[in-house]
C-alpha cells in the first residue's frame, strides 16, 4: 500500500476514531514506553510516537509483513522512531515490566491465543501501567468483522481479568466500539 492511498483510507476511519484523542484519552503522555499489539498499518503507532517525543519509546508487532513496512515508511515521513516487528503477538514479549501502555486496538478478537497475547501483556507492562482494549461491540455493523468473530465486553474483560489484570474501566460511549483499562495485580 502506498502512503497516499493509506492518509485517504484513514481519512474515513479518522471520522469514527481520533488516534490522538484516544491516546491521549487512555494517559499516553511524553516519556511513556508503549507497546501496539496487532498494529497493523501504524493507525496508533504513529501518533504515538509523536505524542512520546524522544524521551520516550514505541514498540509495534504485526504478523502481517507488509504492514511492518507500511509502518516504517510513515515513521520515516514523519521523522519518528519506533522498534517494529514482524511476528505473532503470541510470541513477543518485548522487555519484562516495562511498558506503561500496551495497546490492543480492534485486534484482540483476531489472535489465534487471546490469553496467550494477554499474558505477553502481563509480563511487559510496568506496575501501574495501563492495558488498553477497543474492540468492536458484538453487534451487527457495516463495520468489523462478521458478529461471531466478536468478543463481548463481559468475554474480553474475562480474558483480560484471567491473565493477570484488573478492569478498572469499562467505556461503551462509542456507537461502534467499547474501550476497557485494566492494571496489572
Amino acid at each position: 500500500m502506498n502512503l497516499r492511498e493509506l492518509d485517504v483510507m484513514e481519512a474515513e476511519r479518522r471520522r469514527w476514531q481520533d488516534p490522538e484523542e484516544t491516546l491521549r484519552r487512555v494517559g499516553l503522555r511524553e516519556g511513556h514506553s508503549f507497546a501496539d499489539i496487532g498494529c497493523g498499518y501504524g493507525f496508533f503507532t504513529e501518533p504515538a510516537a509523536r505524542i512520546v517525543g524522544s524521551a520516550g519509546e514505541v514498540y509495534a508487532v504485526d504478523s502481517d509483513p507488509g504492514g511492518i513496512d507500511v509502518v516504517r515508511r510513515r515513521l520515516d515521513r514523519a521523522r519518528l522512531s519506533a522498534t517494529l516487528v514482524t511476528g505473532r503477538a503470541e510470541d513477543t514479549v518485548f522487555c519484562g515490566n516495562c511498558m506503561d501502555i500496551v495497546f490492543f486496538s480492534i485486534v484482540l478478537h483476531d489472535f489465534s491465543d487471546p490469553l496467550k497475547v494477554l499474558g505477553n501483556s502481563r509480563r511487559m507492562i510496568k506496575v501501574g501501567g495501563t492495558l488498553v482494549d477497543i474492540d468492536w461491540k458484538k453487534e451487527a455493523r457495516h463495520m468489523g468483522p462478521p458478529t461471531p468473530r466478536k468478543f463481548s465486553v463481559e468475554k474480553a474483560a474475562s480474558l483480560i481479568r484471567h491473565s493477570g489484570f484488573s478492569v478498572v474501566e469499562v467505556d461503551t460511549e462509542h456507537d461502534l466500539l467499547y474501550t476497557i483499562l485494566a492494571k496489572p495485580v
